[in-house]
């Protein structure tokens, strides 16, 4: 008699286990992301000049210039400085998130 295709009885365990570190992972991930959309990161340029914060969520919510910067005749100057703290601010909540993740990632045992 010929033998059917298959597994009796559901998963295999490896397949099992898998499946729950998955969604354990799942879990963690979501956890964390939503922490680190709470958190907030600064930076500062031009020798403190100009300091950005920015959310987990790469929103900005706080920007502060001091008077000194202020220059009429040099605009570009300004500008150049808050670019800089706001990308260096970002740059700072996107490394803290990838490793995280990878931290994460690394706990899973997936058989290649």
């Amino acid at each position: 008699m010929a033998r059917r295709g298959g597994f009796s009885g559901g998963m295999p365990g490896n397949m099992n286990n898998l499946m729950k570190q998955a969604q354990r992972m799942q879990r963690q991930m979501e956890e964390k992301q939503k922490e680190l959309e709470e958190k907030e990161y600064t930076a500062k340029s031009g020798g403190g000049a100009v300091e950005a914060t920015v959310t987990g969520k790469k929103l900005l919510t706080k920007l502060t210039i001091s008077p000194d910067a202020l220059d009429p005749d040099d605009v570009e100057m300004l500008q150049d400085m808050i670019i800089v703290a706001v990308n260096e601010a970002i740059n700072q909540a996107e490394e803290e998130s990838d490793e995280l993740m990878r931290g994460i990632s690394s706990g899973l045992n997936v058989p290649f």
